[in-house]
């Protein structure tokens, strides 16, 4: 008896069949695929699925890029063209596990990604981390949070999704570690420093945060922090800021800045736990190389100068 999923003899239209692939499809899938999706929906969602050309999905693509916002550190639509080109082929992956085409007649299989230019992103220096510091530090209507906010970015070198997934149960004072959900539903305890800690848990219970599922992070007025926060704080950096405006500086620098910092004094293996990073890029040596937890806080506790009660001594890495 075969396993390959049943062909249905009537195939739904683009659009009869969204609903499903919306259902099916995960948080970060949704975030991320849905406008394209929809846009889709838009320009041929009356033709059947396997009537849909490579053509139609080049055409959605090139619709894509021309319309993208124009931003500051903005690759000509290149990155959303080949978010579209990522969308549809997720979405025809789907209609190929349900019996209604073969997954080798997705037409955006046979669209290629655009090549990705290099990331204009690095890690900033001493002094312009300084500089960023100070402008948070400075202005703004609530500094206490947009500080923890930095600080938090700095030490950990978590992604936007992560600092805003927090909940109070995420936060393990014992052992001075955050619980962080990010990209791919990945989980991982990243350590932080005992002043952050108690900064981080003074913040949560003072402004509202009692059940083990309410969020870490909040607004003054005790609503949950929301992405609208890092536009505002890193619109502020980049007016006051004219090179961090010139080259979109956003949290994802502090990312670089900090992964960068850690590899170049403990190593690839430490700086990719540190990052949470968990593909399999690399070949299989990454399963030989891969650093303890005590190696992370290690080199947290030299970043952030303050003892950490997971970090190993330097003798015991030797």
């Amino acid at each position: 008896m075969s396993d390959e999923p049943t062909k249905i003899e009537i195939v739904p239209t683009l659009a009869q069949y969204l609903p499903r692939v919306l259902r099916a499809a995960t948080p970060g899938q949704l975030d991320a695929y849905k406008p394209y999706w929809l846009r889709a929906e838009e320009m041929f969602g009356e033709h059947k699925l396997d009537e849909v050309w490579p053509s139609d999905i080049l055409a959605l693509q090139n619709e894509v890029v021309r319309t993208a916002c124009p931003r500051r550190n903005g690759r000509g639509g290149r990155y959303a063209g080949e978010t579209c080109i990522r969308a549809m082929r997720c979405f025809y992956r789907l209609a190929a596990l349900d019996g209604l085409i073969r997954q080798e007649h997705n037409p955006a299989l046979r669209v290629p990604l655009p090549r990705r230019l290099p990331s204009p992103r690095r890690g900033l220096t001493i002094r312009e981390l300084v500089d960023i510091q100070n402008v948070v530090a400075t202005t703004g209507n609530d500094v206490p949070l947009d500080t923890k906010l930095v600080r938090l970015h700095i030490e950990t070198a978590c992604r936007r999704s992560g600092a805003l997934g927090l909940r109070l149960s995420d936060l393990d004072t014992n052992s001075c570690a955050v619980r962080l959900h990010e990209k791919f539903g990945t989980v991982r305890w990243q350590p932080i420093s005992p002043t952050l800690t108690a900064a981080l848990h003074e913040h949560a219970v003072s402004r509202g945060a009692h059940r083990p599922t309410d969020a870490l992070l909040r607004y003054a007025d005790h609503r949950p922090l929301t992405e609208r926060r890092y536009d505002r704080l890193w619109g502020r950096v980049q007016r006051a800021l004219p090179w961090a405006g010139h080259y979109g500086v956003t949290a994802h620098w502090l990312r670089h800045t900090t992964l960068t910092w850690v590899e170049r004094r403990y190593g690839y293996a430490v700086a990719r736990a540190y990052a949470g990073h968990t593909d399999a890029k690399g070949g299989s040596t990454l399963t030989y190389i891969r650093a303890l937890p005590g190696e992370v806080a290690t080199a947290l506790s030299e970043l952030t100068g303050e003892a950490h009660p997971l970090a190993l001594d330097r003798t015991s890495m030797s």
